[in-house]
């Protein structure tokens, strides 16, 4: 699939006031013979410039597009390992690194664990992993997971080591409450 506009921002400007818009060249043409005008705050903002063609530099000379693709993959075997042991783990999915777990009451109904979602998350950060969740009803409860483009195999065992430590004892907690 090919977008016909996709705006991009943050990430692009390591952390500088930096975005972008890209579209279809018969978009563009149809914009531009309908006057169309554009203008931001750091529009020809020479600092933004080159830092934004500093990040396209290192994106390619490092090929971390592939590297996201790779990694991204692994990332994604661990958490499928997890999905087959736990009933919670509704669904895994995302592309590259950016990737979203959702945790549910049960597979057949898809109910958010909002409960869940928020002990683990509580857990994964007194663990020594920082992460975060998505607990808006229409989103269900999903882990957000985005690492850094460098991310190493270590650092993603790591990650989802604390995160099944995590998980595992939020099930056993909640149990014990829904016991009590």
């Amino acid at each position: 699939m090919v977008p016909d506009i996709m705006t991009m921002s943050k990430t692009l400007g390591g952390g500088l006031p930096f975005a972008a818009v890209a579209t279809t060249a018969k978009i563009e043409e149809d914009i531009h013979a309908k006057h169309f005008a554009f203008y931001t705050s750091h529009v020809s903002d020479p600092l933004t410039a080159e830092v934004g063609l500093a990040v396209l530099r290192v994106t390619a000379e490092e090929k971390l597009v592939m590297r996201a693709n790779e990694m991204g993959a692994y990332l994604r075997g661990r958490f499928e390992e997890l999905q087959q042991r736990y009933e919670v783990i509704g669904d895994v999915r995302g592309l590259g690194l950016l990737m979203g777990v959702e945790l549910v009451e049960d597979r057949a109904s898809r109910k958010p664990a909002h409960a869940l979602g928020a002990l683990t998350t509580q857990k994964c950060f007194e663990l020594g992993l920082s992460m975060n969740i998505r607990r808006r009803p229409e989103r269900g409860s999903v882990w957000r997971i985005a690492p850094p483009l460098t991310v190493s195999h270590d650092e993603i065992d790591r990650a989802t080591d604390i995160l099944d430590r995590a998980l595992r004892e939020s099930l056993d907690e909640l149990s014990v409450q829904k016991a009590a």
